[in-house]
């Protein structure tokens, strides 16, 4: 019966020891993250941020001061009419940051592809890639995101009903985690070959910028 009772014991601290190293192991290898922005571009209403860390996974064995692990982030920019305005890649090396503004980078009004400057809300859409080239990904973990979102009331004077909105405010700033996402074929296809359309015919609008590494704001 004791040696019945070892036997259990010393397979239960197997199986607590197993379990503990496959928790230390197990983490999230998403490659697609999906957001929003809203009162972007408004008079009065501060900026947005995108934020985004390479935490190192693609890292390798490489010597000290060679490239190694880097990332890019494939940011693509859609309107509220599901009309793709702006796409770019951005570098993030291991252990880096990268700070993009809404206003000022990804939906920026005088790029905006069709050229009407009124990006105020819309989707965001990021693909964590090996390659640097926004129109032919290599999809790969790596990178964590979150965002910054600029809520409103709306002010209405008089009170009554059917009053017509005067103004919004005052503006919240809330934050989230990107939205893991997932990537199928089509949707990375279609992705690429907007952006790619952008990129040849955009005549150098609809090509967002980039913010240099570990420049936060």
């Amino acid at each position: 019966m004791k040696r019945i009772g070892y036997v259990c014991l010393a397979m239960l601290a197997f199986a607590l020891l197993a379990g503990t190293a496959m928790a230390q192991n197990v983490g999230d290898n998403s490659v697609y993250f999906v957001t929003y922005f809203s009162n972007a571009n408004t008079a009065g209403a501060p900026d947005a941020v995108v934020r985004i860390i390479n935490d190192g996974d693609a890292s390798t064995s490489e010597t000290e001061g060679q490239a190694n692990g880097n990332l890019w982030a494939s940011f693509y920019v859609f309107d509220d009419s599901e009309e793709m305005q702006q796409c770019c890649n951005c570098k993030i090396t291991a252990d880096g940051l990268l700070s993009e503004s809404i206003d000022k980078q990804l939906a920026y009004p005088p790029n905006d592809l069709t050229g009407r400057g009124e990006q105020t809300r819309g989707v965001i859409k990021v693909i964590g890639s090996a390659s640097y080239d926004p129109t032919n990904n290599v999809p790969t973990p790596g990178l964590r995101g979150w965002a910054t979102h600029i809520q409103a009331t709306t002010n209405v004077i008089g009170g009554a009903t059917g009053d017509t909105p005067t103004g919004k405010g005052p503006w919240f700033v809330t934050e989230t985690l990107l939205a893991d996402a997932n990537l199928n074929k089509y949707e990375q296809q279609a992705l690429q070959d907007s952006c790619s359309f952008i990129y040849t015919l955009g005549s150098g609008y609809g090509v967002c910028t980039c913010s240099p590494e570990d420049h936060d704001f």
